[in-house]
């Protein structure tokens, strides 16, 4: 999965946010509280997300309704993903990785690799 450009980024991480389904009106209206942007420019991106696989949308009158078919933390965990896979030396990017986050990030790694131990184990 490749990362997000901007707009795209900025209506993804409200759909994230919101947790729930929206149109491009409504996403607009949120984005014009910050800077002003055409409901066609957003309909555009909205659909671009929808070609790329990262929205699904249901037709509700007139209005696509867009929603996310992941979450913001299953796309963060596939672009670490992709770019471990793209690395010669995964091992060496984990450990500086680990080298750079805070100890409550560590915390929950620890965590995330003590689930990760008991599904396999089970």
């Amino acid at each position: 999965m490749r990362r997000l450009g901007e707009l795209e980024a900025e209506i993804m991480y409200r759909l994230w946010a919101w947790g729930r389904s929206a149109t491009a009106r409504d996403v607009m209206t949120d984005l014009n509280k910050k800077r002003p942007i055409a409901y066609s420019t957003v309909k555009t991106v909205a659909d671009i997300l929808y070609q790329k696989g990262m929205l699904t949308r249901q037709k509700e009158g007139r209005a696509w309704v867009y929603t996310p078919t992941c979450t913001r933390q299953e796309y963060t965990a596939s672009l670490m993903r992709e770019a471990l896979g793209e690395n010669p030396d995964p091992a060496g990017a984990l450990a500086s990785f680990v080298q750079q986050i805070s100890g409550s990030e560590a915390d929950a790694l620890r965590s995330a690799l003590r689930a990760a131990k008991r599904r396999s184990e089970a």
